[in-house]
């Protein structure tokens, strides 16, 4: 894990690609279907591609059919939700607890999972850490 986290937006687009940036510091979705970790199987867990903390194990993640990686939950106090009201909805917003870089939305009452919780999770704001 990245000790030293940037203090400025500034300083984040030096550590992020410009797509990264925009879905990580700028609340940006990538489009659906295109992130390299939406129907990936691999075990292992899943970091916050901003600073390395430990997000989502990979037994949580499931496929919801949405277009974007997907998991019924965090590691505990590895996310904070937010509402969202932007769009004209009303939504909750995750982010990443240690350096508050956008992950994506969380969604509940759906029925996919027992937990019926779908963090629903940009793969540009995720890097997977493989089981050895």
């Amino acid at each position: 894990m990245t000790t030293d986290l940037p203090t400025t937006e500034d300083e984040w687009r030096i550590r992020l690609t410009p797509a990264e940036f925009r879905v990580l510091r700028e609340a940006g979705t990538e489009a659906p279907w295109t992130g390299e970790y939406v129907d990936t199987k691999t075990e292992g867990v899943y970091d916050c591609r901003a600073c390395g903390a430990q997000l989502y194990p990979s037994d949580t993640k499931f496929d919801s059919h949405c277009g974007w990686p997907s998991f019924d939950d965090a590691i505990p106090g590895a996310v904070k939700e937010i509402e969202d009201r932007t769009h004209g909805m009303v939504r909750v917003e995750i982010r990443c607890a240690r350096c508050d870089s956008h992950l994506g939305h969380v969604f509940r009452g759906e029925g996919f999972t027992a937990k019926n919780t779908r963090h629903c999770v940009n793969s540009l704001s995720i890097r997977l850490d493989p089981a050895v």
